[in-house]
């Protein structure tokens, strides 16, 4: 499953990539309204006198930068005495000719159409994504989220509440690690809106659509233990043009008896792991000590863990166990203690 999860969503990250790259490219395409006439800025004279003042004074500045150049001195001298930073100073000179300033964007790209959006809700009209595309065929290059944050308020009641129900902007697409997630998981345990999501991932490409159904028919051999299947579903993969899971079907058929095994039995060599995972640990900790003899006495020897277990157990059942003499005295006890752990040190 492991294995099968990363063939997936390197399969949804080329599509979801495809997809955001033409999102982008339409994006752009839909911001060329700078060649439809925007409406003109219109200045105060004192805003006017400001900009013409802040000009005059820059443009002292760049005369005296220039002419500080041409006899001969070193931009970081021309920075200290004119107090302009080196960066501009540098800049000033590349140009050529005095740099003029772009002229600032007003605090709210709304308020040239504040009148064309009150008309219209006093018309009733109160669809603030409808106005949204309307101002964009003005000119308007602003968000919808800031039309949203403008106008809400302003709204009939009605229309807010519809426009709330029914959000005009779907979700966007998860990331592929996300998706992948999605596909794997049980569908009883997805949320609604997880579900929609599926389903709008399964609609984004046929390819995967394909690829989410045959991810749970793997799954569902997985979960109910019907290898019998596998052959079937191999060949139905290999069918296909779904090159990731292609590569995943090729590893399976290297290993399919193992495979087979896995998905009709119900044992498990979890507990031989575990004891390899234990045998492990104790060789590392005394790795370069000793040899195997001591290996031997501490895999062998039974830890006090087990042994509190043994004696809960012993003393659970109220009856001697078959086999097992007399219980030893604690001086025996004490004794059989010590006897292991001189063996260990002679070992050692």
């Amino acid at each position: 499953m492991k294995n099968l999860a990363k063939a997936l969503q390197v399969l949804l990250t080329s599509h979801l990539t495809v997809h955001r790259k033409k999102k982008t490219q339409e994006v752009g395409q839909q911001k060329g309204f700078a060649s439809l006439p925007n409406p003109e800025r219109k200045l105060s004279l004192q805003q006017a006198h400001i900009q013409s003042v802040h000009r005059e004074e820059r443009l002292a500045r760049y005369e005296q930068v220039i002419a500080l150049a041409k006899q001969g001195m070193s931009q970081e001298l021309i920075g200290r005495l004119t107090g302009v930073g080196h960066s501009t100073v540098s800049r000033w000179l590349r140009a050529g000719t005095f740099p003029e300033r772009k002229p600032r964007e007003q605090a709210s790209q709304l308020e040239p159409y504040r009148s064309y959006v009150r008309k219209r809700q006093s018309q009733g009209y109160g669809n603030l994504l409808g106005i949204y595309r309307e101002l964009q065929s003005l000119g308007y290059q602003g968000s919808y989220a800031n039309v949203c944050a403008q106008f809400a308020n302003s709204s009939p009641k009605k229309v807010r509440r519809k426009q709330a129900a029914s959000s005009p902007l779907p979700p966007p697409f998860p990331s592929a690690r996300e998706a992948t997630w999605l596909f794997l998981r049980r569908q009883e345990e997805l949320t609604t809106q997880e579900k929609e999501m599926v389903e709008r991932l399964r609609q984004l490409h046929e390819s995967i659509d394909l690829a989410y159904l045959l991810v749970q028919q793997f799954l569902q051999m997985v979960r109910t233990r019907t290898g019998e299947r596998l052959d079937a579903w191999l060949e139905a993969v290999a069918s296909s043009s779904l090159a990731d899971l292609q590569s995943f079907a090729n590893g399976v058929l290297a290993d399919k008896e193992a495979v087979f095994a896995g998905l009709t039995r119900e044992e498990s060599n979890g507990p031989t792991e575990g004891h390899i995972t234990r045998l492990k640990l104790i060789k590392r900790s005394m790795y370069g000590r000793a040899h195997f003899d001591l290996l031997r006495l501490r895999v062998l020897s039974p830890s006090k863990k087990r042994k509190t277990i043994r004696a809960t157990q012993a003393g659970a059942d109220h009856k001697p166990r078959k086999g097992c003499g007399k219980s030893l005295l604690p001086a025996e006890t004490g004794l059989q203690s010590q006897l292991t752990t001189s063996l260990i040190s002679e070992v050692a």
